[in-house]
């Protein structure tokens, strides 16, 4: 890291996309570890700002991991950046609740387009301003198991190619590694 990085937005795989499809999977339990590991360095050097756009999966698992780590950082900050108006108002009741749970408890919730969704350039207009008001991206994400993220970390290096920008990742590597050495890390 090359400097502070006081805003992060943390993405990654969507729970289908890992085949998760209970908050109780052990596998859940195994991403929030990982991610808590590299979320309290972050945070020990100066993190401020935690922005997820409240997808299901890694987003959703950092929004709760951010409330519990509220307890030892109490000066950290959770920010939910929806896409659109009603972001996630189509989903099953158990997921929108998962989503509600986590608006209430966030310092900061806003939408990118004040809209309901109506084209994919609202997407584009979200991406482009997560890029410019973040130092940083963690995004949970391999090459070698293609998601959706790929597109937004597509953007992110042309981002990197004319701006000073971070991109951390937690891989499919360092998941085995951490679930398997894990108890004596």
């Amino acid at each position: 890291m090359n400097e502070i990085i006081q805003r992060l937005y943390v993405t990654g795989y969507q729970s289908y996309e890992l085949g998760i499809f209970s908050e109780k999977d052990p596998r859940v339990g195994v991403i929030k570890n990982v991610l808590r590991r590299e979320l309290t360095a972050l945070i020990e050097n100066g993190l401020e700002w935690i922005i997820i756009s409240g997808n299901l999966g890694t987003e959703i698992w950092t929004g709760q991991l951010v409330n519990e780590l509220k307890q030892a950082y109490p000066q950290i900050k959770l920010a939910i950046l929806f896409p659109f108006e009603n972001f996630g108002s189509k989903w099953k009741e158990p997921n929108q609740l998962l989503l509600s749970e986590l608006v209430h408890t966030a310092d900061f919730v806003d939408s990118v387009s004040h809209q309901p969704y109506q084209h994919p350039g609202q997407f584009k207009n979200h991406v482009n301003f997560l890029l410019h008001h973040t130092d940083a991206t963690l995004a949970v994400y391999d090459a070698e198991y293609p998601g959706k993220s790929k597109f937004f970390l597509d953007d992110v290096r042309k981002f990197q190619e004319k701006n000073s920008y971070e991109l951390l990742t937690i891989t499919m590597d360092d998941l085995e590694n951490f679930s398997d050495f894990g108890d004596s890390v």
